[in-house]
C-alpha cells in the first residue's frame, strides 16, 4: 500500500457531492472533458481526463464527488476549479458517486 497519511491532513480536504449540469469535449483534446458541476451554492468547473471512458451526454445530471478546496489550475488553457474523484485500474475508470441521491453541496466525511 502507500505511506501513512495523517488523518488531520485528510480532514483538510473539502470533498462534496455535486451534480453535473453540463459536459463537453475540450476543443483540441481527445482526453479532456469540461464539466460544469452544481455544488449547491455555486457552479464550478472541472477539467478532467475522462473522455476515453465517458461521453459528455451520459454525464449530464449525474452526481459526482469532487474536492473543492484545491487551488485552481489551468489545464489546456481552461480554468479547473475542482477535482473529480475517480478510481482507475489502468484499464477502467469509474468516477465516485453516492449510492443514494443527496443534495448538491453535501459534504463527504
Amino acid at each position: 500500500m502507500s505511506s501513512v497519511f495523517p488523518f488531520e491532513e485528510f480532514q483538510k480536504l473539502d470533498i462534496r457531492i455535486g451534480r453535473i449540469v453540463d459536459a463537453k469535449q475540450v476543443t483540441g483534446s481527445k482526453k479532456l472533458l469540461e464539466l460544469r458541476i452544481n455544488l449547491g451554492e455555486k457552479i464550478s468547473t472541472a477539467i478532467s481526463g475522462i473522455a476515453e471512458f465517458y461521453n459528455p451526454e451520459e454525464l449530464k445530471g449525474k452526481e459526482i464527488a469532487v474536492i473543492t478546496n484545491l487551488p485552481p489550475r489551468k489545464i489546456f488553457g481552461l480554468q479547473s476549479e475542482v477535482m473529480i474523484l475517480a478510481a482507475y485500474d489502468n484499464k477502467n475508470l469509474a468516477y465516485l458517486r453516492p449510492e443514494k441521491d443527496v443534495p448538491e453541496g453535501t459534504k463527504v466525511s
